[in-house]
């Protein structure tokens, strides 16, 4: 998943990166509104995370004028205001959830990839596609209950097709959404986490999860048991 972090305080910024990246997050990073503004409607996210005191262009309005751009990924806002207006301001501005300064970094990852699961449909952090489960909280995947140890981008690259299940994902998004922006994107590279994936996943070649669609990128053809309809009773919509 790729992550929009802005945040003006260094320190907190690069811890911040730093935690993401270990746990498997492609992430871009800005000190002010500004950068984060250019950022934030260049590059196709999954979720950002604004903090509101920003210099140059403060949070409130970053959070606006993205939604005015059309960007559409969910944004969890970061406030040092304990005042129940802010929070609300951020909201009706178009952030979709806020955590107040001082916080647990791990409340922070829980409430990401919720928002990140609820946009494309997905109501609990267990993916259910066929006998493949992949559960994002622990990062592990199961086949018919049975444990399949994956490597970090093997990883990534079935969770964004999990996600959305179902869709047409092409190459570039899929590239996009997974690697660093420094990271050698060799389409050669992707194509060899493909076939380790099916691999790995499907050794007897008899569940077809990954589906080739020529020229134009991947889908992962198992049937969702978390249906969009579900994810919707359970988040109330």
């Amino acid at each position: 998943m790729r992550v929009l972090l802005v945040e003006d305080e260094a320190p907190l910024r690069e811890t911040l990166a730093a935690r993401l990246k270990r746990d498997g997050f492609a992430v871009d990073a800005a000190g002010d509104g500004e950068e984060g503004l250019y950022l934030g409607r260049e590059v196709p996210f999954d979720v950002a995370i604004i903090d509101l005191g920003l210099p140059k262009l403060s949070g409130m309005d970053l959070v606006k004028q993205l939604r005015d751009a059309g960007q559409r990924y969910p944004i969890l806002i970061l406030t040092a205001r304990s005042s129940w207006q802010d929070k609300v301001q951020g909201l009706k501005n178009g952030a979709d959830d806020y955590l107040v300064k001082p916080f647990h970094v791990e409340e922070l990852l829980a409430r990401m990839n919720a928002l990140v699961r609820r946009a494309s449909g997905w109501s609990r952090p267990q993916l259910e596609c066929g006998p493949i489960v992949l559960d994002t909280t622990a990062q592990t995947v199961h086949v018919n209950g049975q444990s399949v140890d994956l490597t970090s981008y093997e990883y990534k690259v079935l969770e964004y097709l999990m996600l959305h299940a179902g869709e047409l994902v092409s190459k570039a998004d899929l590239t996009e959404h997974i690697y660093q922006q420094d990271f050698d994107r060799d389409s050669n590279v992707l194509e060899v986490f493909i076939g380790r994936l099916r691999r790995k996943l499907d050794p007897e070649n008899a569940i077809k999860p990954i589906e080739t669609v020529r020229g134009r990128g991947y889908r992962f053809a198992l049937e969702r048991t978390d249906t969009p309809e579900e994810a919707e009773t359970a988040t109330g919509n």
